[in-house]
């Protein structure tokens, strides 16, 4: 492995890391009014709908799937999926849910781009974060057809060790990806690079989602009904016919 490879796979991943959390925690604590994701609904809901909920759906499943395929330790299932099998589940639902997010990425993307009243209102920032998420889906769905070449797992077993040994501090994580090709690399450096500029954009929105599940388990409000103090003889039922 060169140089190169350790800066951006060794360093580069505690980097974005600790900008990741740090950033966003500065930017709640200090910059509150901007912790929102900027809807653009109000603009024009044309193919928001289709393109929001095509790209939420995918890549929710895939946050949650890299997470746990990644950094699952592989004696803790071995003994009810082989590393192969599980290499195809991940790349048939993988590959799924990325076409899915990378449909909905697309049409939001041509929309931001195309719609002259939500392109004048748009960041700089929220166009290339739609730019690294369709670049990053599309190299998502490049390394299926390359792990195709691995049924055996032997890949998905190297990554997985690499992303667990970056987690857990431990060495030698970087020597694990001496045979990994251009393609993964630049899905995981990308990846990453999400991670870094994540504090910056309004990426930052994705924290309050996961907060709202707090609400869940929320003990109930108890709601009372205020009692006045009406003087005696106010508050005397009024006669039939009576006028209001």
């Amino acid at each position: 492995m060169n140089t190169l490879d350790y800066l951006l796979f060794g360093i580069y991943p505690y980097i974005a890391l600790a900008v990741f959390l740090l950033g966003s925690l500065i930017r709640f604590d200090r910059d509150q009014y901007t912790w929102k994701s900027d809807s653009s609904q109000m603009l024009k809901m044309g193919q928001l709908r289709w393109g929001s909920n095509l790209f939420h759906i995918g890549v929710l499943f895939l946050f949650f799937g890299h997470t746990f395929g990644m950094l699952t330790p592989h004696f803790l299932y071995e003994h009810f999926i082989s590393a192969g099998d599980k290499q195809l589940m991940a790349m048939i639902s993988g590959g799924l849910a990325g076409l899915l997010g990378f449909i909905g990425v697309t049409i939001l993307l041509h929309r931001r781009l195309t719609e002259p009243r939500i392109r004048i209102n748009s960041k700089t920032s929220d166009i290339v974060l739609l730019v690294l998420l369709w670049l990053q889906l599309a190299l998502g769905l490049a390394t299926v057809p390359l792990s195709g070449q691995h049924l055996d797992g032997s890949m998905m077993m190297k990554l997985a060790g690499w992303a667990q040994a970056i987690v857990t501090f431990q060495p030698g994580a970087v020597d694990l990806l001496a045979d990994a090709g251009f393609i993964f690399k630049a899905h995981m450096f990308l990846g990453m690079s999400i991670f870094f500029i994540f504090p910056f954009t309004r990426l930052v929105h994705v924290w309050s989602g996961f907060a709202s599940v707090s609400y869940l388990m929320r003990p109930y409000q108890v709601v009372r009904a205020r009692r006045l103090n009406v003087p005696a003889g106010q508050n005397q039922p009024r006669r039939p016919g009576a006028g209001v």
